[in-house]
């Protein structure tokens, strides 16, 4: 994204991600998976997707931290998905990976769905 195609809804729309993220990590380390989920976007145009996209690439984050802010934001924007919790290999090369359903974060062909949690 070209500092000049940034408009007032993408602006706002990163903001909001980076306090999103901050809430989600500290839910997640306070409530493990009973957290309490991302909180709700303020009334933005879908095209503003792009400034959630923007933070969600640059900053720390985990792929389960990065997936539950994405689903609060599309699923205030008209489009219910899952996040999926997968694990990889035995003991020796495990790894767990999650996205969100539909938009999977690379190639996630060896991973076995473990868990899916749903909107909150």
């Amino acid at each position: 994204m070209r500092l000049r195609s940034l408009d007032v809804p993408t602006l706002r729309a990163a903001w909001w991600t980076r306090r999103a993220l901050r809430t989600v990590k500290a839910d997640l380390d306070a409530n493990g998976l009973g957290y309490h989920g991302a909180p709700e976007p303020p009334p933005l145009p879908v095209h503003a997707r792009r400034g959630v996209l923007a933070v969600l690439r640059r900053a720390p984050s985990t792929c389960l931290q990065r997936a539950l802010v994405l689903q609060r934001w599309d699923d205030a924007h008209g489009t219910s998905r899952d996040v999926i919790v997968a694990v990889r290999g035995p003991s020796v090369d495990f790894a767990a990976h999650a996205w969100l359903d539909g938009e999977p974060d690379g190639d996630v062909s060896p991973f076995a769905e473990l868990l899916r949690l749903p909107p909150r």
